[in-house]
């Protein structure tokens, strides 16, 4: 099938610089500059692209198993960070970052290829039933980031992984269900053309939809440096956030 060439084509490094500018505007609102709603409603697009850059991890990392413990280790590294800025304590039971939220995304993402693989689809239409249920379930009782929704997010990305009309429609459903049904929250009014709209702040996510179609396949920069930078940005930013909010 012929693709067609964009005018725009992100890399997956240009891809995790947006996703750490938008958080890192979210994360300013909710600790140094509050009352700026623009940082957070900015702040709803870092999500969904780095759980689509977790499922293009997956396909492209020449040894999942020291990508995963890397993540492991990031994730126990970013909880006391984490713990700070959000809770104001070094203990804080009651939520957890999102790097295990996306490592249970990682993880079910493989069991789900596991069973794609024996060649038998009716295994596989088990197994994405069961990863979904799952991963719903295992987010919610373990109160990482974004909860079961964070989880079903780097499944739908999965699930629909392509570039055919099917999976760009299948994003934009699935993601709408989650951010606008089951997610919900803040509201606030639009003015256009002189008729008034309301907005699920939330549903802002959506927007992301926009850089990740733009991305081609293509790694971009990924010198040594700039990798241990994506991975340190996360525990490094939030404890400059909390000092910084004292």
């Amino acid at each position: 099938m012929k693709t067609t060439k964009l005018p725009i084509d992100l890399s997956a490094a240009g891809l995790h610089i947006l996703a750490m500018a938008f958080m890192l505007c979210d994360h300013l609102w909710a600790t140094v500059i509050p009352g700026n709603r623009w940082l957070t409603d900015l702040g709803r697009l870092a999500f969904p692209i780095f759980a689509f850059l977790i499922v293009e991890g997956y396909f492209h990392t020449g040894n999942l198993r020291r990508y995963a413990l890397r993540l492991f280790a990031l994730a126990l590294l970013s909880e006391i960070p984490f713990n700070l800025m959000y809770g104001g304590s070094v203990m804080y039971p009651y939520h957890q970052n999102v790097l295990w939220t996306f490592l249970m995304g990682l993880g079910l993402i493989h069991l789900n290829e596991k069973a794609r693989k024996r060649g038998k689809r009716w295994l596989w239409i088990i197994a994405s039933a069961g990863t979904v249920l799952l991963g719903f379930t295992a987010g919610y009782l373990t109160m990482s980031d974004y909860y079961g929704v964070g989880v079903a997010t780097v499944l739908v990305f999965y699930f629909f992984r392509g570039r055919a009309w099917w999976c760009l429609l299948g994003q934009v459903a699935a993601l709408c269900w989650l951010n606008l049904e089951v997610l919900g929250g803040l509201y606030f009014e639009v003015t256009l053309f002189g008729m008034t709209f309301e907005v699920v702040q939330q549903g802002l996510a959506l927007l992301a939809l926009i850089p990740i179609w733009l991305y081609q396949g293509r790694q971009g920069y990924h010198r040594k440096w700039f990798r241990y930078f994506c991975y340190g940005f996360y525990p490094l930013h939030m404890l400059v956030l909390f000092c910084m909010s004292k």
